[in-house]
């Protein structure tokens, strides 16, 4: 698409310009003697763009707005409307999906999602393959993707799958920071190891999020109300709302996002009721300039401030109960300003992107049982303070050379990160139980090229060539202690993709990753620095657009990952990491989306995964080899469908889904058992004019299951512990358009 629009603006004399990079997919074949507007029309036919006159002569390319589809009159056909193609752009280059040689799944948000403070991560794993959550809490959770999970337990060790914003990450080895979905247009999730696009520590692969972005041209403005109650938890509210501003037509404008939600409770802990409730609270501001022509500038700037006034865990699988103990309350922050330059020198696209996170998340924990060791009379709490920062920096290159497509880019991150837990006894004295300090660097240069050998057969190879070092600091025994390392190297990819025609693809994709080694405290009360976990993986995959609008995936993998780091939990209570050995990882997943009849739309999926440590270095008897925390199957189905009443649009859905078997850890002194979770929901959207109304029930079957076996380390050892599914929760969502 931009070489056929660089060559009618050459032909017809005219400007063509761009609110960003445009996706180089197939365009429809143009020629004859006709009118520019016409031209383009036919050009930008079927591929989700539009053209807007802006000057005599000068055009604009913009995304085509999304309308709501109203049922046709009696007796008339349905309209077939071209489908609008998927775009990636967590590739760090727009693709369309349907070309893509790699695992990606794409949630595009619904109205209802992107204007519900309650939108979270555990809506996106929902409603899709391969991604698992722990379920501490919100603000507490651990990511893993296709089966790569080192842990359960919240240490210190690089996460194992990116969080990023737009184009910045915004973790390096912190928890899932539960970013709520409100004016977000998509999440991007791509699978597998993505060393050669993203550096150290994307071994399980990256979860995006990609933003609405300043509209130039139209004022707007949505505000949102809720509220909610469950069968067993007191009230909750929410409420959002999102401005675009534009300042000057054309060149600048500013979206401005800001919500809030206290989400209930539904634990109670002795004489205190729903004593785990949350609150949350966010802003964003977005500054879209276009300071020239084909350039781009955003400047980003959010924060979101995440409590949770008590644990979701009990001691009865089953119960909302647990005896009187002392609040486990947890506070997750952040705050992450970026600046984005995009454009273009002749026929070579540009983006320069740099990004600054502050990520602090701080947990109370009843110290009162498990904690003899640290020799205080009479604890009480454990306070763990964790301190991220995050700086990520990258500027690449993209374009053609003849009909070779490339990418460059240099890269540079630096992340650090403060761990202080101190115990407090009840007379006031405290202790000092870990203070450790992290210095990681990764500076990069990378490449992606990609060369169509045949007319239907191409071949996509990349790499990154790194070099990341890490400095850990450590007070032992009242004496600060410090290691360093680096290693340099180069993390390669390779695909080759078959597509016999427009609507298929068939590919084969070798992937590879490195982390960091951190280190341990060896029984002698030193330092001892751990091997960095080598991953690499190879995929088979398949991929279709059917007939309404339809789509449907499959892909198996097999992985192997040597040197495992994993966090595991002391006899004092507190984490440390290991190398436990290797492991190999061999899965299946597939879905579907249908059209049935007019109205009725059907979507289902499901995964299989086999997660096995193959050689262990823990210097003990496994009695059970799975890796932790992944279920080892899940299923999904949801059905969808679309009417209208006068002159309200309607659509109503349905959803279940099934999560399999999973454990806790493969020490048998730690493991245990949980998932075999059935998750269930409803809910009804109506749209009439500028009024949206949302209605949804959750945990429509009332289950109980054990969703994670752990809450507190202390008692963990010596007590079970269950942490319930939330209990049938009703919710209303009433949104203006202004």
């Amino acid at each position: 698409m931009p070489d056929a629009l660089a060559e009618l603006a050459r032909e017809a004399r005219v400007s063509i310009g761009t609110e960003g990079a445009l996706p180089r997919i197939r365009t429809p074949r143009v020629h004859g003697s006709m009118e520019v507007a016409e031209a383009l029309r036919r050009l930008l036919s079927g591929t989700g763009y539009v053209a807007k006159k802006v000057g005599t002569t000068a055009w604009r390319i913009e995304r085509a707005p999304v309308r709501a589809v109203r049922r046709p009159a009696p007796g008339a056909p349905p309209p077939e409307a071209p489908p609008v193609p998927i775009l990636v752009t967590a590739t760090k280059q727009p693709l369309d999906l349907l070309s893509l040689p790699a695992a990606v799944s794409v949630t595009e948000l619904d109205t209802a999602q992107g204007r519900n403070p309650g939108s979270d991560s555990a809506t996106v794993s929902a409603q899709l393959e391969g991604l698992a959550l722990t379920s501490l809490g919100p603000g507490r959770n651990r990511m893993f993707l296709r089966g790569i999970a080192d842990s359960a337990f919240s240490g210190e060790s690089q996460s194992t799958v990116a969080v990023v914003f737009d184009e910045a990450r915004l973790t390096y080895a912190a928890p899932d920071p539960d970013i709520r979905l409100i004016d977000i247009d998509r999440v991007e999730v791509l699978k597998g190891p993505q060393g050669s696009l993203y550096g150290t520590g994307a071994l399980g692969g990256i979860y995006r999020l990609v933003a609405h972005q300043p509209d130039l041209d139209r004022a707007g403005l949505v505000v949102s109300g809720g509220a909610s109650v469950a069968t067993h938890g007191e009230p909750g509210y929410s409420g959002s709302v999102v401005a675009n501003l534009p300042i000057r037509r054309d060149v600048a404008a500013l979206r401005l996002v800001g919500y809030a939600a206290e989400e209930p409770g539904w634990i109670d802990t002795g004489t205190r009721e729903d004593t785990n409730s949350t609150h949350v609270t966010g802003a964003r501001a977005i500054l879209g300039v276009v300071p020239a022509q084909g350039w781009r500038l955003d400047l980003t700037g959010f924060a979101q401030w995440l409590q949770t006034h008590d644990s979701n865990y009990v001691y009865e699988s089953g119960s909302y109960t647990r005896p009187d103990q002392i609040a486990e309350p947890h506070d997750n922050d952040l705050t992450h300003a970026a600046g984005r330059l995009s454009g273009g020198i002749g026929a070579v696209d540009i983006l320069l992107a740099s990004a600054m996170t502050w990520h602090d998340v701080n947990d109370t924990l009843d110290a009162t049982i498990g904690t003899d060791s640290f020799g205080l009379s009479d604890p009480q709490v454990l306070v763990d303070k964790r301190n991220f920062r995050v700086w990520d920096n990258d500027l690449r290159l993209r374009g053609r050379f003849g009909s070779l497509r490339w990418l460059a880019g240099l890269s540079y991150l630096k992340a650090r990160q403060t761990l202080v837990a101190r115990l407090d006894g009840a007379s006031g004295a405290s202790v000092i139980a870990d203070n450790d300090r992290r210095v990681s660097d990764d500076a990069a240069a990378y490449f992606d090229l990609s060369l169509p050998l045949t007319s239907t057969l191409s071949v996509d190879g990349g790499a990154r060539l790194f070099h990341s070092s890490i400095r850990e600091t450590r007070v032992i025994a009242s004496e600060a202690v410090s290691r360093e390392r680096s290693k340099s190297g180069m993390t390669p990819s390779l695909a080759l993709a078959w597509q016999p025609d427009p609507d298929r693809l068939i590919y084969v994709r070798y992937g590879s990753a490195f982390r960091q080694g951190g280190s341990d405290i060896s029984a002698s009360g030193t330092i001892e620095p751990l091997k960095g976990d080598e991953l690499a993986s190879i995929e088979a995959g398949w991929r279709e657009l059917l007939a309404g609008d339809g789509r449907a995936e499959l892909s198996v993998w097999y992985t192997r990952w040597d040197e495992v780091q994993s966090d595991g939990l002391g006899e004092d209570g507190l984490i440390e990491t290991a190398n436990v050995g290797n492991a190999r990882i061999i899965g299946v997943e597939g879905a579907i989306e249908l059209g049935l009849v007019p109205g009725w739309h059907m979507e289902a999926g499901g995964n299989y995964t086999s997660a096995l440590l193959t050689r262990s270095a823990l210097g003990f008897e496994l009695e059970d080899r799975h890796l932790p925390v992944v279920p080892e199957y899940t299923l999904r189905a949801a059905l969808r469908h679309d009417f209208t009443i006068g002159r309200a649009d309607l659509w109503a859905r349905a959803r279940i889904r099934y999560v399999g078997p999973a454990r806790m850890s493969f020490d048998p002194a730690l493991d245990r058992p949980m998932g075999r979770l059935v998750q269930s929901g409803v809910e009804l959207h109506a749209v009439l004019d500028d009024w949206q109304l949302d209605l949804q029930a959750e945990n429509l079957l009332s289950r109980r299951g054990n969703t994670f076996a752990y809450g507190n380390p202390f008692r963990y050892r010596t007590m079970e512990q269950f942490t319930p599914q939330r209990p049938l929760k009703f919710s209303l969502m009433v949104s203006r358009a202004f």
